[in-house]
């Protein structure tokens, strides 16, 4: 999740349950070779930015017949993992790392982990530069191939192929965004704030709040591509600065 500074900055969390990703917290399902009491229970991964005192990524125990959520400590150390996401198989945690510069250059990073479900504890893989700076988001696509990031800072979209091993590759796409809107503050330039694939995983929608517009890709999940759509986006009103969005199934909109 990013701030501005006309925002005061305050903890934000959203749940979720199995392989969707939000802000800050992820919650997985603890199955598989696991005790019998945990079986029933959740994983839960909390990342923050670690400018002070926290470390990386934590995580949790939420057991739904209590309401219990138990504290398991740090899963891993890694910088600014604010926004998280885990791939279909659920052995694999992929985490932002909301950096303006990184080795050097105006980038952030992006780090793959592997899931111990039965301690919570993250295996780090590796990390790859994000190609642009400030990544706020990303998500996996629904093969379990491909890792999107929303670079914020830097106004650009990269896509990253997913190795057998869980580790991310050398980006199999990139694109740059360009233009401004009419707040100064916050709309000097591109800020793309999210990216999602759609539900048939044909295309890739990306919400850019320093342009006022949603852009749409077409995505090739063998090549990893990312090609402009017709109509490449959509605009929405000035100065609205779109940051998320959400898909609705036919039928469940009533005017």
């Amino acid at each position: 999740m990013r701030f501005h500074r006309s925002m005061k900055t305050i903890p934000c969390f959203a749940l979720i349950l199995a392989a969707l990703s939000a802000p800050f917290l992820i919650t997985l399902y603890a199955r598989g070779a696991q005790p019998a009491a945990t079986r029933s229970k959740y994983l839960v991964y909390v990342g923050t930015y670690t400018e002070k005192a926290s470390k990386g990524i934590y995580a949790c125990r939420f057991d739904p017949a209590t309401d219990q959520l138990t504290s398991l400590g740090l899963a891993a150390e890694t910088a600014d993992p604010s926004f998280l996401a885990v791939d279909p198989t659920r052995r694999f945690l992929y985490a932002v790392n909301e950096m303006s510069q990184y080795e050097g250059r105006s980038s952030g990073g992006v780090s793959a982990f592997a899931i111990a479900t039965g301690t919570g504890k993250l295996t780090f893989l590796n990390e790859v530069p994000s190609g642009g700076a400030g990544p706020c988001h990303l998500t996996v696509d629904k093969t379990g191939k491909y890792v999107l990031v929303a670079n914020y800072g830097g106004g650009s979209l990269a896509v990253f192929p997913i190795l057998k091993d869980g580790r991310l590759g050398k980006a199999s796409a990139f694109v740059q965004h360009s233009g401004a809107s009419i707040n100064p503050q916050r709309q000097e330039g591109p800020h793309v704030h999210s990216v999602y694939m759609s539900p048939d995983n044909r295309f890739a929608i990306s919400a850019d709040l320093g342009l006022d517009e949603v852009f749409i890709y077409r995505f090739d999940a063998v090549k990893g591509t990312l090609t402009p759509n017709i109509p490449p986006s959509a605009t929405v009103s000035s100065g609205a600065g779109p940051r998320h969005f959400a898909f609705i199934r036919a039928g469940d909109l009533h005017m």
